[in-house]
């Protein structure tokens, strides 16, 4: 997975498991400003279905999602209305 997308901040929630990876997204989420961008790691398999119903459910834009060495990536941008 390669992408162009600049994160403003890092979620490295590797080796985290169900619920925690999402609790990290949503923490650092908080911390921004609309139209900023969060890169979410995940090793967790539950991830791959979670984050993306989790953003979708909070009004978060999904740009990117894929595996990088073993490693679920995820690119998510707060939205205004979020």
């Amino acid at each position: 997975m390669t992408t162009d997308i600049q994160a403003d901040e890092i979620v490295d929630a590797r080796d985290l498991m169900c619920p925690m990876p999402v609790l990290a997204a949503t923490k650092a989420m908080r911390r921004l400003k609309p139209t900023q961008v969060i890169k979410v790691m995940a090793t967790d398999k539950g991830a791959s279905s979670d984050i993306p119903a989790w953003a979708e459910d909070n009004g978060y834009e999904l740009l990117s999602n894929g595996t990088e060495d073993n490693v679920l990536v995820f690119f998510i941008r707060k939205t205004e209305e979020s």
